[in-house]
């Protein structure tokens, strides 16, 4: 079991130039590993910050990690995700709520609008969405299927007075980028394969850059609206010349076809066996991740917050060998 984690923030004036940020995760364990990994990497960078409290919200805390519970700064609290008598009082007075679910439709949209409506209740000013994706605003619903709750809920956002929605875009993530859900790298004969011409963007910010920039956000009370973060755009071609800088290798690159092929196949699959998710998904991920409807740079808010450097292709693979690539997430 994983952990899922809402996180909100309240900041208490001490001095006019020094403040006190409390912050309480509401964590729910839940077998979506995707929201725990990125879920502790948040909880870990805020707790790095002195002035940082944090207070968790758990079905079963025992299962959050130790290396988070043996901060003196982190208490935890029992409940469940659609508890209203425990979300309530937990969102009443706080200043920022932040959603880091990753489920099916119900927990996504009916789940979210559940904190949303407990923050407009509450009066809680701003709600960070379940999102760090894609650009999924330039997207039509039933394009991009995953991402159809994020368009919903941030639809939901905008009829609220109080809570104001702040949606962080952060391009695709790079550590499952290589694992075997994309296909994409080969271990066995160093092969990087590719759809589309080969030039086109990869956007990508690694699990623990956006989670730094994430922190960043909580921390800033202004930050509302659309923020874009990136930790660099390269294509499979340069991606390749960072493999060769960084392991001394040049990977064999095998493209599958043009983006037209791409949009073909990955339809063609969904025909045939809508129920095998797994067998197609990724495939729809890639297309509208490089086809160019979805980015979100070159232009990016990275410079809004110099304190965090954005991680690029070559430094995230320079820090992993060649051997753990294939499982870069699911060591986080």
């Amino acid at each position: 079991m994983a952990i899922r984690n809402v996180m909100r923030a309240k900041e208490v004036d001490i001095k006019e130039d020094q403040y006190l940020l409390e912050v309480s995760a509401m964590v729910c364990n839940r077998i979506h590993r995707i929201t725990g990994k990125f879920g502790r990497l948040l909880a870990r960078h805020l707790l790095q910050t002195p002035n940082v409290h944090l207070r968790g919200y758990a079905r079963d805390p025992s299962r959050v990690p130790s290396a988070l519970t043996d901060s003196p700064r982190l208490k935890l609290f029992q409940g469940e995700a659609f508890d209203d008598a425990a979300i309530k009082p937990f969102v009443s007075g706080c200043d920022v709520v932040v959603c880091a679910y990753l489920g099916n439709d119900d927990l996504m949209i009916e789940g979210q609008k559940k904190l949303i409506e407990a923050c407009e209740e509450a009066g809680v000013p701003r709600y960070v969405a379940s999102d760090w994706a894609l650009d999924y605003t330039k997207l039509k619903l039933g394009e991009l299927f995953p991402k159809d709750p994020m368009i919903h809920v941030k639809a939901y956002l905008e009829t609220k007075k109080t809570t104001k929605g702040v949606h962080i875009l952060i391009g695709g993530f790079m550590d499952p980028l290589l694992s075997p859900f994309f296909r994409v790298w080969d271990p066995e004969t160093k092969t990087l394969r590719y759809w589309g011409e080969g030039d086109e963007p990869w956007e990508g910010t690694s699990y623990n850059n956006a989670a730094e920039f994430t922190a960043a956000v909580i921390a800033d009370t202004s930050a509302v609206g659309i923020k874009k973060y990136l930790g660099d755009r390269k294509s499979i071609r340069e991606i390749a010349g960072a493999f060769k800088t960084v392991y001394g290798i040049e990977p064999k690159l095998e493209r599958l076809g043009s983006l037209d092929d791409l949009y073909k196949r990955m339809h063609a699959l969904r025909a045939d066996n809508p129920s095998d998710i797994y067998g197609y998904m990724s495939l729809f991920f890639m297309y509208y991740w490089i086809n160019g409807q979805t980015f979100v740079g070159p232009d990016t808010d990275n410079e809004q917050y110099p304190q965090v450097k954005p991680e690029t292709w070559e430094e995230f693979l320079n820090k992993r060998t060649l051997d753990q690539l294939p499982h870069a997430y699911f060591s986080l």
